[in-house]
């Protein structure tokens, strides 16, 4: 049994939980209930920052958040080294944002680009939209840091590595 003596120590561990995270990973993934990043990943509370949005997509905004957190990063510890940071984006199957396909022009507006631009975002197809979403990542992150791309399948309950952890050169 679970009792008040367990919860309260359980507590205590949450309680010294620190802001960065344990292992320098950022995972950018989807807001669909189906497909937590933390739990598809087997991820520890405390062991990545994890970023989520309609179709785990790196849009402009994802790009500003990715900046806002490495100045957090910056004024807690002076920055680490590129070479300690990985970006992961985690796409799945199944997933609504193949939906928006019929509103192109809700769709632009949230990868803020030009409906006529829409088929380059790879919508409909997760493995090619992860392959596209790594390569906006290494054109905007600094040289040093790693990036990688995954795939999850809703259907099997296991992820595939589409884009294997590499370092992203100047």
């Amino acid at each position: 049994m679970i009792d008040t003596d367990e919860l309260a120590k359980r507590n205590a561990g949450f309680a010294d939980l620190k802001l960065m995270p344990s292992g320098s990973l950022t995972v950018m993934g989807c807001v669909g209930p189906r497909v937590d990043p933390s739990d598809v990943l087997g991820l520890k509370l405390g062991e990545a920052a994890v970023i989520r949005n309609v179709g785990g997509r790196v849009t402009p905004a994802t790009l500003r958040t990715l900046e806002m957190l490495s100045k957090v990063v910056q004024a807690r510890t002076g920055g680490p080294r590129p070479g300690d940071v990985h970006h992961a984006v985690l796409h799945h199957t199944d997933c609504g944002i193949t939906d928006l396909a019929a509103f192109p022009e809700l769709l632009a507006d949230y990868c803020e680009v030009p409906a006529g631009d829409l088929d380059a975002k790879a919508v409909t197809d997760p493995v090619a939209a992860v392959r596209v979403d790594v390569e906006i990542l290494k054109q905007k992150l600094p040289a040093g840091v790693f990036v990688s791309g995954l795939v999850y399948d809703v259907a099997t309950g296991l992820s595939d590595v589409v884009v294997p952890h590499a370092r992203v050169e100047a």
